[in-house]
């Protein structure tokens, strides 16, 4: 199953305007760093994934990670430029970004369907202009003790070109829990157009 990227709050660059703590002042905590081409290559967890939140809301905290917040080139993603460059699927880069709940490595790769071949993805969409490929690796259900109710955990990995990265490939890993489709709560139809409300007695 696919899933589409989602929009999340986009950083503008930021490093600029981060603010000189005076001295003595208490330095912003370093978090752990996190396994990136694990969970970019779909080997890492959900938990791993929501606790990079803090980079992503805080530009302090993603520069102590040793990201650099990139300006916005395309809305539905929160970009970063990394100190130290990592490798995913025998690619080297220093360039991530955020969409939804995926993590993402953009990789200098004109074309993303020889990726995607070695990857053994299925074919969403193929055409002169755009490609994206995926696969879910993983779909559990999740009991919460606390609700009572039972959710989806879905891993899925991405490949994929996009018209704002010009000569890159993206590829990612999705971490998503939502909750089964049948449990999805349905809306009420819309009335009819022609439908007008019930008359009142004339008195």
């Amino acid at each position: 199953m696919l899933r589409t990227l989602l929009t999340v709050p986009v950083l503008a660059p930021v490093l600029a305007l981060i603010p000189v703590l005076p001295s003595g002042a208490q330095e912003t905590a370093v978090p752990p760093k996190p396994d990136l081409p694990a969970l970019i290559e779909c080997r890492g967890q959900r938990p791993e994934f929501m606790a990079l939140a803090p980079a992503l809301e805080t530009p302090l905290t993603a520069v102590a990670m040793g990201w650099q917040p990139l300006p916005q080139t395309n809305m539905f993603m929160t970009e970063f430029r990394l100190v130290a460059p990592i490798r995913v699927f025998g690619h080297d880069t220093d360039h991530i970004a955020f969409a939804g709940e995926s993590v993402i490595a953009v990789l200098d790769l004109p074309d993303p369907r020889p990726l995607a071949r070695q990857l053994d993805l299925e074919t969403a969409i193929d055409t002169p202009a755009k490609a994206m490929f995926g696969k879910e690796l993983v779909s559990n259900e999740v009991h919460d003790a606390v609700s009572g109710s039972t959710m989806i955990e879905s891993v899925v990995l991405n490949v994929s070109n996009v018209s704002s990265h010009p000569g890159k490939t993206l590829v990612g890993c999705s971490y998503s829990l939502d909750l089964p489709e049948e449990e999805v709560p349905e809306q009420d139809p819309p009335a009819p157009a022609d439908a007008s409300p019930p008359a009142r007695d004339a008195r």
